[in-house]
């Protein structure tokens, strides 16, 4: 998340290219968090997997995730207290999978489906957020929208075979791996995009603070 819904108000006065270059460098991170999340989705679909490899793998990635999330920095301190608490709840989900002691197919449809549940209403939450200020704002609607019916799926069924786990787990890893490097590219033209709409007419007049600008904002 790069700005919380209560930040969108006041942004355009405080949007100078430093803070977009601060946003920005964010992107190197996410992209190579993209990529890795899309190697492991493949390698859920790969490998006959039993139950206690898998868990142990889903609860890495989860750490992983909330590393990323919890370094990720925002517009402002607000947006970095949400990022570094959301990452520190992704990590704690990860860690009570990997520990869980002999965990069987339920224990880890429940804590996967909760978290993809609560994940995609957090990223639905920031999409919104960003509307005004992000034309490509929907991708991160997308991403909430998919993460959210994984949840469901795992949540609605979590007595379901290790094979049906696996298609939840791999295509979670894949579709947000994706949507990721996506976001990534987005971030890194940041201050370019910044510097075009700020800039001035070929007529000299000066560019209204209410034109449209290309500002990715939301949560990943």
């Amino acid at each position: 998340m790069f700005a919380t819904p209560d930040a969108t108000s006041d942004i355009n006065p405080r949007l100078t290219r430093t803070v977009a270059e601060q946003v920005a460098r964010n992107w190197p991170v996410l992209l190579l968090n993209g990529l890795l999340l899309i190697v492991a989705g493949v390698l859920v679909f790969s490998i006959d997997w039993t139950i206690r490899e898998l868990a142990t793998f889903i609860g890495a990635l989860f750490i992983l995730q909330g590393a990323v999330e919890a370094v990720t920095t925002g517009i402002d301190a607000r947006v970095r207290r949400v990022n570094v608490v959301t990452g520190l709840l992704s990590i704690a989900t990860g860690i009570v999978i990997v520990a869980w002691p002999g965990p069987g197919v339920f224990a880890v449809a429940i804590v996967l489906g909760a978290w993809l549940t609560v994940s995609g209403t957090l990223v639905i939450t920031g999409a919104f957020a960003a509307r005004r200020l992000l034309p490509d704002w929907w991708l991160l609607l997308i991403m909430g929208i998919l993460e959210i019916p994984l949840g469901v799926l795992a949540l609605a069924a979590p007595g379901a075979t290790l094979a049906a786990l696996i298609t939840v787990a791999g295509s979670w890893a894949v579709v947000i791996g994706v949507m990721r490097v996506v976001i990534a590219f987005e971030l890194k033209r940041l201050p370019k995009d910044v510097d075009a709409a700020f800039a001035v007419p070929p007529n000299g007049a000066a560019r209204q603070h209410d034109a449209p600008q290309r500002v990715p904002v939301g949560q990943f």
